[in-house]
């Protein structure tokens, strides 16, 4: 039977796989702004004309002409646990990311941030080298969330601290451990007109009374993980069925629903929490130094996103989460790889009107924003 097939099938559409979806699901967003005769058209009355919101104001207000301007720290991250029997020991692969600092800015729809992780930040040496390019993508829409991922890990370490390793104050370092992954999903949100994500994530906009929405989507991925070696160490082979297995390929696609909430609590503080679930159709593919296997099956993955802060007088402060759990089945043995990723992230970030100048600057933007909007 051959194995090698299908892993190079997957391998050369995934990413053709990937933009199709997205060439599917940004016109809808981009449309999203008409979806009713009432909020966001034009409404004309003899040779007068006015825009209605598109949105219900009394639950968020939003500031899509002012610029949003932000300070943060933040650490992305993509770690890899194996599941085991009862009473055996956990361990989990961590890489040794760096604590980043950048600015960032928000104007309507469009946001750009700039970080680096500064040296005077991080000096963990003892975790080992991790060599990592981390592309995480958020785009918040009005009615649309999407989340794009390519992540290239190259160097992790054991926890808990002493397990597997020379000496218990030591870690057990895998620079052959190196992990791929690539996603995209996407999620429409039910209640947009009372409910923000861009309120909680962005800063442009703001939450003034408690609201939710249900959230229903679709998520797809593509993943490698490989080492020189066994995945397990020698030390611990023993309490594993994942044993020998030196490569893990894999491919997820499923749809999924969800819930967000915003709590606001006395005007200014809040608290967003948001977890999609989904139920994706898994195909893997492991390779050990003798044998080979593949199975087709069914798993539930997870998105969850938690931000806290306060929001007053144009400057907001919050603490956010963002990230995702994989369960991929193995080929031999019914204890699976939980693979998990995300970003945490400290905000400062103001938000200002442009003056008559700048305004006037902008303008080219605001006309081309309007076009893809369609309005």
């Amino acid at each position: 039977m051959m194995f090698c097939t299908p892993v190079a099938l997957l391998q050369r559409n995934i990413l053709l796989f990937i933009v199709v979806c997205l060439t599917a699901t940004l016109p809808t967003i981009a449309q999203s702004s008409k979806t009713s005769p009432v909020k966001g058209n034009i409404i004309t009355t003899g040779a007068a004309a006015a825009v209605l919101p598109d949105h219900d104001s009394t639950y968020y207000h939003s500031f899509d002409h002012y610029i949003t301007t932000r300070f943060y720290f933040s650490q992305k991250y993509a770690g890899l646990e194996l599941e085991r029997p009862i009473g055996v020991s956990k361990f989990r692969y961590v890489p040794n990311t760096s604590l980043t600092m950048g600015v960032g800015v928000t104007y309507q729809s469009i946001s750009l941030n700039l970080g680096y992780g500064f040296g005077f930040l991080n000096n963990d040496g003892i975790k080992g080298k991790t060599r990592y390019l981390d592309l995480q993508s958020h785009i918040y829409g009005r009615a649309w969330t999407i989340d794009m991922l390519g992540q290239f890990y190259s160097g992790y370490y054991l926890t808990p601290k002493g397990l597997a390793a020379s000496s218990p104050d030591a870690y057990y370092i895998r620079p052959d451990l190196k992990i791929r992954l690539f996603g995209v999903s996407a999620y429409h949100l039910l209640n947009a007109d009372r409910f923000s994500y861009r309120a909680a994530h962005l800063q442009n906009e703001k939450q003034l009374r408690s609201a939710g929405s249900i959230l229903i989507g679709a998520e797809t991925y593509y993943g490698i993980v490989k080492a020189d070696s066994s995945l397990v160490p020698s030390a611990l082979s023993e309490n594993y069925g994942q044993k020998g297995v030196r490569r893990l390929d894999f491919i997820k696609l499923g749809p999924g629903i969800g819930y967000a909430y915003t709590l606001v609590i006395q005007k200014n503080f809040f608290l967003t929490g948001s977890l999609c679930a989904s139920a994706t159709l898994d195909y893997s593919y492991q390779q050990g130094a003798k044998e080979k296997a593949e199975k087709f099956d069914v798993n539930k993955d997870f998105i969850y996103r938690i931000v806290a802060g306060y929001d007053k007088n144009n400057w907001n402060v919050n603490l956010a989460l963002v990230g995702n759990q994989l369960t991929v089945t193995s080929a031999t043995t019914k204890d699976k790889y939980l693979l998990s990723s995300g970003n945490f992230r400290l905000t400062l970030a103001h938000r200002f009107a442009p003056g008559h100048k700048l305004s006037n600057r902008l303008r080219p933007l605001d006309d081309m924003i309007r076009n893809v909007r369609g309005r």
